[in-house]
């Protein structure tokens, strides 16, 4: 085997893949602190479990369909190096791990979607079979030389799709997922009327937020050609989700008196989501732009499932799918010149690059929600996608996994679950929790059902 020196662009995309895979942990405080206590630990477990299942899919097959000969300009052949053989030795090794954390990170956001009522089982067949047959796909036709890049036929007739660090291939695909997967679960019990679905610890989120704003400077910069560009996206990494905060700030204060912490961890994100498609086309104002326009219209479009009567539970299409869409479709308007001599319709461009944006949106949307869609309908007619009325009451923590997140009165489980379920009458088994004389879990009331 060859010895390969490491330059610092080695090191650079090894220490950005390291930032982006932290995102992930940093996802399930997020997501976590969002949910009722009662279905927290099943909310984190989503986005753990995503690392095990994508990376061991990423290196059996997945990163050898998002590149190489394409079928029909849609996707790559899985067999051409299974298990990644051909790669040991290389320095591709590198920048293969590193994409492996965004198809990690990219399936994991859809879970936010399904919170309280999703069968974890489901959920564990879902991660290998989307990723498989929408991410991998999707990042072969932006990225790998596919359909809406350069070399594509709807990139040839309309110019290549711009997405440097995924709004098209991450936020796009996973908030159009998350809007299917929420219609074909159906709304929780008491959703829009009962308040203990309201987040149980917004410390949590906040610590979050700030995991997910620290690697997404790895999740933006890890691409980065030379110091100029790193440069210019790490500004733009700042600028946009600062302004996106300040956006969210305002809306909310306008609408409801007052800001909120919750309020502020998600204009973050929508700024963090609206700038990875063009982290490295735009200059700084217009970052600022784009952060403050996905902060103001995220803020708008989490309370639409209200009325458009769909339960999103973690806002992931209010928050991924909408600002995904800003930030990609605003390229077109805030895009530097480029080497095509294409350029954003204020920058001097004659509108082609906003023609191929909004196309290469729809196109995403539509590939994701179609396949998204008949993965969870044969999940839904076959295991089931969601657990019984009776589970989702006592809570997912404990009906998934037979744990509880916290320890209240000694009534928690804990580390002492395994002993309480040994002694417990198999006939009864209440997974180590005592009942009150209705047979309902007592802590359940101490959390005020949250």
């Amino acid at each position: 085997m060859d010895t390969i020196e490491l330059n610092a662009g080695h090191i650079w995309m090894m220490v950005c893949a390291a930032l982006v895979l932290l995102m992930t942990p940093g996802l399930a405080f997020f997501y976590g602190g969002m949910t009722r206590a009662k279905a927290s630990l099943n909310m984190m477990m989503m986005s753990f479990v995503s690392i095990g299942l994508v990376g061991l899919v990423w290196v059996l097959w997945g990163y050898n369909m998002t590149g190489g000969d394409g079928f029909l300009q849609m996707v790559g052949n899985p067999l051409a190096d299974l298990g990644l053989y051909s790669a040991v030795g290389t320095e591709d090794m590198i920048g293969i791990g590193f994409g492996a954390t965004f198809a990690i990170i990219t399936v994991a956001l859809i879970s936010g979607a399904v919170a309280d009522r999703a069968k974890f089982s489901a959920w564990c067949v879902f991660v290998p079979v989307w990723v498989t047959l929408v991410y991998c796909p999707l990042a072969f036709m932006v990225w790998g030389g596919g359909l809406l890049s350069a070399d594509g036929a709807i990139g040839t007739a309309l110019g290549e799709a711009v997405d440097f660090a995924g709004g098209l291939v991450v936020h796009i695909s996973a908030g159009t997922a998350a809007l299917v997967l929420a219609l074909l679960l159906g709304k929780r019990a008491g959703f829009g009327t009962d308040p203990g679905h309201r987040p149980h610890n917004i410390p949590f989120v906040m610590l979050g937020a700030t995991l997910l704003w620290f690697g997404w400077f790895g999740f933006n910069g890890g691409a980065a050609g030379d110091a100029t560009e790193a440069g210019l996206i790490w500004v733009n990494t700042l600028a946009a989700p600062a302004a996106a905060m300040i956006g969210w700030i305002i809306t909310e204060t306008l609408r409801i008196g007052r800001p909120t912490s919750l309020g502020t961890a998600s204009g973050i994100v929508a700024g963090l989501v609206a700038i990875t498609p063009a982290c490295a086309f735009v200059d700084p104002v217009g970052a600022i732009v784009i952060g403050l326009v996905s902060g103001v219209l995220c803020a708008l479009a989490v309370g639409l499932k209200y009325k458009l009567g769909f339960d999103d539970s973690l806002d992931v299409v209010g928050l991924h799918l909408v600002a995904g869409i800003v930030g990609t479709v605003m390229i077109g308007l805030f895009g530097l010149p480029m080497d095509d001599g294409r350029a954003g319709l204020l920058y001097g461009g004659d509108g082609m690059l906003l023609v191929a944006q909004v196309v290469a949106v729809v196109v995403a949307m539509v590939f994701a929600a179609v396949v998204t869609l008949i993965i969870g309908l044969v999940l839904k007619s076959t295991i089931g996608l969601r657990v019984s009325a009776e589970d989702e009451e006592r809570g997912v923590d404990l009906s998934q996994h037979r744990e509880s997140a916290y320890a209240f009165g000694g009534y928690g489980m804990g580390s002492s679950y395994a002993d309480a379920e040994s002694t417990a009458d198999p006939q009864q088994d209440t997974g180590g929790v005592e009942l009150d004389a209705a047979g309902q879990d007592r802590r359940v009331a101490t959390l005020d059902n949250r």
